[in-house]
């Protein structure tokens, strides 16, 4: 989520290439994301290969800020 913040949209090569996540644990963790609703998923063909892209949706954004302020919080409590 926090790639995709800064980005807004990438490959689904760029996402497994920069987490180091293998294709199967990255796309099982893509599809709870967007059945969440916290990221957009478009397939499509680039000549003959397969192309995914994703994209942060405004309530992924959301989360992941609510998700950073609870840390926050967290570490740093009043």
């Amino acid at each position: 989520m926090s790639l995709l913040l800064s980005v807004r949209e990438a490959e689904f090569n760029f996402l497994k290439e920069k987490t180091g996540a293998t294709a199967g644990n990255l796309s099982t963790q893509i599809s709870k994301l967007k059945d969440a609703g916290y990221l957009t998923m478009t397939k499509e063909f680039s000549g003959s290969y397969p192309l995914t892209r994703c994209a942060i949706t405004p309530q992924g954004v959301s989360a992941f800020e609510n998700y950073v302020q609870s840390l926050q919080r967290y570490l740093k409590p009043e």
